[in-house]
Protein backbone atom coordinates (compact mmCIF):
# COMPACT_ATOMS: atom_id res chain seq x y z
CA UNK A 1 0.00 0.00 0.00
CA UNK A 2 1.37 3.41 -1.00
CA UNK A 3 0.17 5.82 1.67
CA UNK A 4 0.21 9.58 1.65
CA UNK A 5 -0.33 11.86 4.68
CA UNK A 6 -1.11 15.55 4.54
CA UNK A 7 -0.88 17.59 7.75
CA UNK A 8 -3.25 20.49 8.43
CA UNK A 9 -2.67 22.65 11.54
CA UNK A 10 -5.72 24.38 12.98
CA UNK A 11 -6.24 26.81 15.84
CA UNK A 12 -9.39 25.96 17.80
CA UNK A 13 -11.08 28.84 19.64
CA UNK A 14 -12.98 28.24 22.87
CA UNK A 15 -16.50 29.67 23.08
CA UNK A 16 -15.75 30.55 26.70
CA UNK A 17 -12.39 30.52 28.48
CA UNK A 18 -11.78 27.03 29.87
CA UNK A 19 -10.44 27.43 33.40
CA UNK A 20 -8.36 24.90 35.32
CA UNK A 21 -6.11 25.28 38.35
CA UNK A 22 -3.21 25.29 35.87
CA UNK A 23 -4.54 28.31 34.01
CA UNK A 24 -7.15 29.24 31.44
CA UNK A 25 -7.35 28.20 27.81
CA UNK A 26 -8.84 30.54 25.22
CA UNK A 27 -7.52 28.61 22.21
CA UNK A 28 -5.53 25.51 21.44
CA UNK A 29 -3.83 24.04 18.39
CA UNK A 30 -4.43 20.70 16.71
CA UNK A 31 -2.78 19.05 13.74
CA UNK A 32 -5.03 16.96 11.49
CA UNK A 33 -3.57 14.07 9.54
CA UNK A 34 -5.36 13.13 6.33
CA UNK A 35 -4.32 9.68 5.16
CA UNK A 36 -4.90 8.53 1.57
CA UNK A 37 -3.47 6.14 -0.97
CA UNK A 38 -3.19 6.18 -4.75
CA UNK A 39 -4.05 2.47 -4.60
CA UNK A 40 -7.58 3.40 -3.48
CA UNK A 41 -8.17 7.09 -4.27
CA UNK A 42 -11.77 7.13 -3.01
CA UNK A 43 -10.76 6.13 0.53
CA UNK A 44 -9.29 8.41 3.20
CA UNK A 45 -8.82 8.68 6.95
CA UNK A 46 -8.36 11.54 9.38
CA UNK A 47 -6.70 11.65 12.78
CA UNK A 48 -6.05 14.46 15.24
CA UNK A 49 -2.81 15.26 17.06
CA UNK A 50 -3.63 17.56 19.96
CA UNK A 51 -0.92 18.05 22.61
CA UNK A 52 -1.99 20.27 25.50
CA UNK A 53 0.29 23.25 26.22
CA UNK A 54 2.24 22.97 29.48
CA UNK A 55 0.75 19.55 30.20
CA UNK A 56 1.45 16.95 27.51
CA UNK A 57 4.79 15.14 27.66
CA UNK A 58 5.10 15.84 23.91
CA UNK A 59 4.46 19.58 24.17
CA UNK A 60 8.05 20.19 23.12
CA UNK A 61 9.99 22.47 20.78
CA UNK A 62 10.19 20.98 17.31
CA UNK A 63 6.87 19.14 17.63
CA UNK A 64 5.98 19.74 13.99
CA UNK A 65 9.31 18.32 12.85
CA UNK A 66 8.77 15.16 14.92
CA UNK A 67 5.25 14.90 13.50
CA UNK A 68 6.51 15.27 9.92
CA UNK A 69 9.17 12.60 10.50
CA UNK A 70 6.62 10.20 12.03
CA UNK A 71 4.29 10.67 9.07
CA UNK A 72 7.15 10.12 6.64
CA UNK A 73 8.19 6.97 8.47
CA UNK A 74 4.65 5.65 8.26
CA UNK A 75 4.32 6.34 4.53
CA UNK A 76 7.71 4.65 3.95
CA UNK A 77 6.93 1.51 5.95
CA UNK A 78 3.14 1.30 6.04
CA UNK A 79 3.41 0.71 9.80
CA UNK A 80 3.14 2.88 12.91
CA UNK A 81 6.34 2.90 14.97
CA UNK A 82 4.63 2.46 18.33
CA UNK A 83 7.77 2.13 20.43
CA UNK A 84 9.40 5.06 18.63
CA UNK A 85 6.39 7.24 19.43
CA UNK A 86 5.87 6.30 23.10
CA UNK A 87 7.11 9.75 24.13
CA UNK A 88 4.76 11.40 21.60
CA UNK A 89 1.31 10.07 22.57
CA UNK A 90 -0.64 12.73 20.66
CA UNK A 91 1.19 11.86 17.43
CA UNK A 92 0.66 8.15 18.01
CA UNK A 93 -3.05 8.79 18.63
CA UNK A 94 -3.37 10.82 15.43
CA UNK A 95 -1.72 8.14 13.31
CA UNK A 96 -3.64 5.28 14.96
CA UNK A 97 -7.00 6.91 14.41
CA UNK A 98 -6.26 8.10 10.86
CA UNK A 99 -5.40 4.51 9.94
CA UNK A 100 -8.46 3.13 11.74
CA UNK A 101 -10.69 5.60 9.87
CA UNK A 102 -9.02 4.72 6.58
CA UNK A 103 -9.42 0.96 7.11
CA UNK A 104 -13.02 1.24 8.32
CA UNK A 105 -13.86 3.72 5.55
CA UNK A 106 -16.22 5.24 8.11
CA UNK A 107 -16.22 7.37 11.24
CA UNK A 108 -17.71 4.27 12.90
CA UNK A 109 -14.25 2.86 13.67
CA UNK A 110 -15.63 -0.32 15.24
CA UNK A 111 -18.98 -2.08 14.88
CA UNK A 112 -20.67 -1.48 18.25
CA UNK A 113 -24.17 -0.52 19.42
CA UNK A 114 -22.76 3.00 19.91
CA UNK A 115 -21.36 3.23 16.38
CA UNK A 116 -24.68 1.97 14.98
CA UNK A 117 -26.60 4.63 16.89
CA UNK A 118 -28.34 2.04 19.07
CA UNK A 119 -26.82 2.94 22.44
CA UNK A 120 -25.35 6.05 24.05
CA UNK A 121 -22.29 6.27 26.29
CA UNK A 122 -23.05 7.63 29.79
CA UNK A 123 -20.93 10.74 30.42
CA UNK A 124 -20.31 13.17 33.26
CA UNK A 125 -21.43 16.77 33.15
CA UNK A 126 -18.29 18.89 33.43
CA UNK A 127 -18.33 22.08 35.51
CA UNK A 128 -15.52 24.44 34.55
CA UNK A 129 -13.75 26.61 37.07
CA UNK A 130 -15.16 30.08 37.47
CA UNK A 131 -16.73 32.32 40.06
CA UNK A 132 -19.11 30.89 42.61
CA UNK A 133 -22.06 32.30 40.64
CA UNK A 134 -20.80 30.92 37.34
CA UNK A 135 -20.19 27.46 38.75
CA UNK A 136 -23.55 27.19 40.51
CA UNK A 137 -25.25 28.22 37.27
CA UNK A 138 -23.35 25.54 35.36
CA UNK A 139 -24.39 22.92 37.93
CA UNK A 140 -28.05 23.87 37.66
CA UNK A 141 -27.90 23.69 33.86
CA UNK A 142 -26.25 20.26 33.87
CA UNK A 143 -28.74 18.77 36.33
CA UNK A 144 -31.64 20.28 34.40
CA UNK A 145 -30.23 18.73 31.22
CA UNK A 146 -30.43 15.29 32.82
CA UNK A 147 -26.89 14.61 33.99
CA UNK A 148 -26.64 12.15 36.86
CA UNK A 149 -22.87 12.44 37.26
CA UNK A 150 -21.44 15.92 37.85
CA UNK A 151 -17.72 16.62 37.77
CA UNK A 152 -16.44 19.89 39.23
CA UNK A 153 -12.99 21.30 38.65
CA UNK A 154 -11.89 22.71 41.99
CA UNK A 155 -8.85 24.51 43.32
CA UNK A 156 -9.21 27.94 41.72
CA UNK A 157 -11.63 29.74 44.02
CA UNK A 158 -11.95 29.68 47.80
CA UNK A 159 -12.18 26.06 49.02
CA UNK A 160 -15.10 26.86 51.33
CA UNK A 161 -17.00 28.27 48.37
CA UNK A 162 -16.33 25.09 46.41
CA UNK A 163 -17.56 23.03 49.35
CA UNK A 164 -20.69 25.15 49.43
CA UNK A 165 -21.43 24.38 45.77
CA UNK A 166 -21.04 20.68 46.44
CA UNK A 167 -23.14 20.94 49.61
CA UNK A 168 -25.99 22.64 47.71
CA UNK A 169 -26.08 19.71 45.29
CA UNK A 170 -25.90 17.10 48.01
CA UNK A 171 -28.68 18.73 50.05
CA UNK A 172 -30.99 18.36 47.05
CA UNK A 173 -29.79 15.02 45.67
CA UNK A 174 -28.46 11.89 47.35
CA UNK A 175 -25.44 10.04 45.97
CA UNK A 176 -27.87 7.53 44.43
CA UNK A 177 -29.44 10.37 42.45
CA UNK A 178 -26.38 12.46 41.57
CA UNK A 179 -22.82 11.14 41.52
CA UNK A 180 -20.27 13.83 42.36
CA UNK A 181 -16.69 13.81 41.13
CA UNK A 182 -14.13 16.55 41.68
CA UNK A 183 -10.87 17.27 39.86
CA UNK A 184 -8.26 19.23 41.79
CA UNK A 185 -5.64 19.19 38.99
CA UNK A 186 -2.98 18.95 41.71
CA UNK A 187 -4.15 22.06 43.54
CA UNK A 188 -3.69 20.77 47.14
CA UNK A 189 -0.37 20.70 48.95
CA UNK A 190 0.57 17.37 50.57
CA UNK A 191 0.35 18.97 54.03
CA UNK A 192 -3.24 20.16 53.58
CA UNK A 193 -4.57 17.38 51.34
CA UNK A 194 -5.89 15.02 54.01
CA UNK A 195 -7.70 17.80 55.87
CA UNK A 196 -9.42 18.84 52.66
CA UNK A 197 -10.19 15.23 51.70
CA UNK A 198 -11.87 14.70 55.09
CA UNK A 199 -14.08 17.73 54.49
CA UNK A 200 -14.92 16.57 50.97
CA UNK A 201 -15.79 13.11 52.27
CA UNK A 202 -18.72 14.58 54.20
CA UNK A 203 -20.37 15.21 50.83
CA UNK A 204 -20.30 11.56 49.70
CA UNK A 205 -18.14 12.01 46.62
CA UNK A 206 -17.44 9.31 44.07
CA UNK A 207 -13.77 10.30 43.63
CA UNK A 208 -11.22 13.08 43.43
CA UNK A 209 -8.79 13.42 40.55
CA UNK A 210 -5.18 14.30 41.27
CA UNK A 211 -5.51 15.96 44.71
CA UNK A 212 -1.79 16.83 44.76
CA UNK A 213 0.46 17.61 41.83
CA UNK A 214 2.07 14.77 39.91
CA UNK A 215 5.51 13.42 40.74
CA UNK A 216 5.04 13.05 44.51
CA UNK A 217 4.65 9.30 44.52
CA UNK A 218 5.21 8.70 48.23
CA UNK A 219 2.73 11.39 49.27
CA UNK A 220 0.19 10.17 46.70
CA UNK A 221 0.58 6.56 47.83
CA UNK A 222 -0.12 7.60 51.43
CA UNK A 223 -3.23 9.46 50.33
CA UNK A 224 -4.45 6.56 48.18
CA UNK A 225 -4.05 4.23 51.17
CA UNK A 226 -5.88 6.40 53.68
CA UNK A 227 -8.10 8.93 51.89
CA UNK A 228 -11.82 8.78 52.73
CA UNK A 229 -12.47 9.86 49.11
CA UNK A 230 -11.33 7.43 46.38
CA UNK A 231 -8.40 8.86 44.42
CA UNK A 232 -8.14 8.88 40.63
CA UNK A 233 -4.85 9.57 38.86
CA UNK A 234 -4.72 11.66 35.70
CA UNK A 235 -1.71 13.97 35.32
CA UNK A 236 0.29 11.41 37.32
CA UNK A 237 0.19 9.07 34.32
CA UNK A 238 1.70 11.60 31.91
CA UNK A 239 5.21 10.64 30.88
CA UNK A 240 4.94 7.06 32.20
CA UNK A 241 5.14 5.72 28.69
CA UNK A 242 6.77 2.29 28.98
CA UNK A 243 5.05 -0.85 30.26
CA UNK A 244 7.65 -1.09 33.04
CA UNK A 245 6.97 2.46 34.26
CA UNK A 246 3.21 1.89 34.19
CA UNK A 247 3.55 -1.23 36.32
CA UNK A 248 5.86 0.58 38.74
CA UNK A 249 3.52 3.54 39.20
CA UNK A 250 0.36 1.49 39.72
CA UNK A 251 2.07 -0.94 42.08
CA UNK A 252 3.62 1.84 44.16
CA UNK A 253 0.67 4.25 44.44
CA UNK A 254 -2.21 1.80 43.90
CA UNK A 255 -4.95 4.41 43.36
CA UNK A 256 -8.61 3.52 43.33
CA UNK A 257 -9.00 4.74 39.72
CA UNK A 258 -7.02 5.93 36.73
CA UNK A 259 -8.38 8.25 34.05
CA UNK A 260 -7.19 7.65 30.53
CA UNK A 261 -6.78 10.27 27.82
CA UNK A 262 -5.28 8.79 24.65
CA UNK A 263 -3.71 12.08 23.54
CA UNK A 264 -1.85 12.28 26.87
CA UNK A 265 -1.40 8.71 28.02
CA UNK A 266 -0.01 6.73 25.11
CA UNK A 267 -2.50 6.76 22.29
CA UNK A 268 -4.98 3.88 22.04
CA UNK A 269 -2.16 1.35 22.28
CA UNK A 270 -0.65 2.85 25.42
CA UNK A 271 -4.03 3.32 27.10
CA UNK A 272 -4.84 -0.33 26.42
CA UNK A 273 -1.65 -1.18 28.33
CA UNK A 274 -2.82 1.01 31.24
CA UNK A 275 -6.19 -0.78 31.28
CA UNK A 276 -4.56 -4.22 31.37
CA UNK A 277 -2.27 -3.27 34.26
CA UNK A 278 -5.11 -1.57 36.17
CA UNK A 279 -7.43 -4.54 35.83
CA UNK A 280 -4.74 -6.91 37.09
CA UNK A 281 -4.58 -4.79 40.26
CA UNK A 282 -8.38 -4.29 40.65
CA UNK A 283 -7.96 -0.58 39.90
CA UNK A 284 -10.97 1.05 38.25
CA UNK A 285 -10.68 3.26 35.19
CA UNK A 286 -12.60 5.43 32.79
CA UNK A 287 -11.83 7.27 29.56
CA UNK A 288 -11.80 11.01 28.98
CA UNK A 289 -11.17 13.30 26.04
CA UNK A 290 -8.54 16.03 26.40
CA UNK A 291 -9.95 19.11 24.67
CA UNK A 292 -9.68 17.63 21.19
CA UNK A 293 -11.97 18.72 18.37
CA UNK A 294 -14.88 16.48 17.41
CA UNK A 295 -12.49 14.45 15.24
CA UNK A 296 -10.48 13.29 18.24
CA UNK A 297 -13.56 13.06 20.44
CA UNK A 298 -15.29 10.75 17.97
CA UNK A 299 -12.28 8.45 17.78
CA UNK A 300 -12.03 8.27 21.57
CA UNK A 301 -15.76 7.61 21.93
CA UNK A 302 -15.71 4.90 19.26
CA UNK A 303 -12.84 3.18 21.10
CA UNK A 304 -14.48 3.67 24.49
CA UNK A 305 -17.59 1.90 23.22
CA UNK A 306 -15.62 -1.30 22.61
CA UNK A 307 -15.29 -1.78 26.39
CA UNK A 308 -17.91 -2.97 28.84
CA UNK A 309 -17.37 -0.14 31.32
CA UNK A 310 -20.55 1.09 33.03
CA UNK A 311 -18.94 4.17 34.66
CA UNK A 312 -19.79 7.60 33.24
CA UNK A 313 -17.00 8.61 30.87
CA UNK A 314 -15.54 12.08 30.29
CA UNK A 315 -16.64 12.61 26.71
CA UNK A 316 -18.88 15.64 26.82
CA UNK A 317 -16.51 18.30 25.44
CA UNK A 318 -17.68 18.45 21.84
CA UNK A 319 -19.36 21.83 22.16
CA UNK A 320 -16.34 23.79 23.35
CA UNK A 321 -15.11 25.51 20.19
CA UNK A 322 -16.49 28.18 17.89
CA UNK A 323 -14.78 26.55 14.89
CA UNK A 324 -15.18 22.85 15.71
CA UNK A 325 -15.44 20.24 12.96
CA UNK A 326 -18.86 18.73 12.35
CA UNK A 327 -19.12 15.08 13.32
CA UNK A 328 -22.06 12.73 13.87
CA UNK A 329 -22.02 13.21 17.64
CA UNK A 330 -24.76 14.55 19.88
CA UNK A 331 -25.30 14.74 23.65
CA UNK A 332 -28.81 13.86 24.76
CA UNK A 333 -29.44 13.93 28.50
CA UNK A 334 -26.39 12.37 30.10
CA UNK A 335 -25.32 10.28 27.13
CA UNK A 336 -23.15 10.80 24.06
CA UNK A 337 -24.68 9.35 20.89
CA UNK A 338 -23.33 8.67 17.45
CA UNK A 339 -25.70 9.33 14.57
CA UNK A 340 -24.14 7.43 11.68
CA UNK A 341 -25.08 8.40 8.15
Amino acid sequence: MHYKIEVYPRDLHFKKPAGTSRGTYTERKSWFLVLSSKDDPDRWGVGECAPLPNLSCDDVPGYEEVLAKACQNFTNTGKIDIDGLRDYPSILFGLETALLHYEANSFALWDTPFSRGEAGIPINGLIWMGSYKEMTKQVANKIESGFRCIKLKIGAIDFDKELEILRIIREQFSSDEIELRVDANGAFSPNEAMTKLNRLAELDLHSIEQPIRAGQWEDMALLAASSPVPIALDEELIGCNTPEKKKELLSFIHPQYIILKPSLHGGLYGCSEWIKEAQERQIGWWITSALESNVGLNAIAQWCATFDNPLPQGLGTGDLFTNNIDMPLVVEGDRLWSNPK
